[in-house]
């Protein structure tokens, strides 16, 4: 059974930090393999993809994140991270992390087949 879990969601004042951390497991082919993503749903708005990270680490973020985000990954303990700095009110959603195999790294939610149940993120003024 594929499981990802998510965790290190909080509610954080705007300028803030939070990092963001994924366990996977029960996953049909070696963790390497998958090309891993962290996606993002506000409040009456759609999903969207945040940022991926593929399996030569060659890593992709939406516009609104750049600079201040930063994706990695520990192959070896199967998890997948969120670094979270100088964060913003519109940042606010439920974070999602999500698993490709052998993806190659765009930001499409469609393209992703493995999901976790998300973790809150909040941030005020």
């Amino acid at each position: 059974q594929v499981q990802l879990v998510e965790s290190g969601g909080g509610s954080v004042q705007s300028g803030g930090s939070l990092r963001l951390a994924c366990v996977v497991s029960g996953l049909r082919w070696t963790y390497y393999q998958y090309c891993m993503g962290w996606f993002r749903q506000a409040p009456g708005k759609e999903r969207g993809g945040v940022a991926t990270i593929r399996t030569d680490g060659r890593t992709n973020y939406a516009e609104s994140v750049k600079g201040r985000f930063t994706v990695s990954r520990d192959n070896d303990k199967k998890m997948l991270y969120l670094e979270m700095n100088s964060l913003k009110p519109e940042d606010t959603a439920m974070y999602y992390c999500a698993a490709h195999w052998n993806g190659g790294g765009g930001l499409l939610e469609k393209d992703f087949d493995n999901w976790g149940q998300g973790t809150q993120v909040t941030v005020s003024l």
